[in-house]
């Protein structure tokens, strides 16, 4: 009875741990998009003349692998944005690599 109890006591903290790293991400990928570049990405992507990522991910229309593309190579207009995003403040104190942060972003787009 106490093995099956510790267990489920132990299944239910991973549950929650997962949970709360998913909501720490989706907060991140908040504030890199509201403070990249000291103006936030939205500056541009949220008018009328810009790709809308938002729009183009939840469509299925921006994979994560161009999405990451286009932050470190940059393409057109847009300017490789990998070290301005790693200068964002809970980036940095959260200590997350390239990757993890722009799967925040992506996934905060996502939602």
């Amino acid at each position: 009875m106490k093995k099956s109890f510790g267990l489920l006591a132990g299944a239910a903290l991973l549950a929650l741990s997962g949970q709360v790293a998913a909501n720490e991400a989706e907060e991140i990928g908040a504030k890199i998009y509201e403070r990249a570049f000291g103006r936030g990405c939205g500056a541009c992507h949220d008018i009328a003349s810009n790709p809308q990522l938002a729009a183009l991910i939840k469509a299925g229309k921006l994979p994560k692998d161009q999405f990451a593309k286009v932050l470190k190579e940059g393409r057109g207009g847009m300017p490789k944005a990998t070290a301005a995003i790693l200068e964002v403040g809970p980036v940095k104190k959260a200590g997350y690599t390239e990757d993890q942060a722009i799967d925040a972003v992506y996934e905060y787009l996502k939602k």
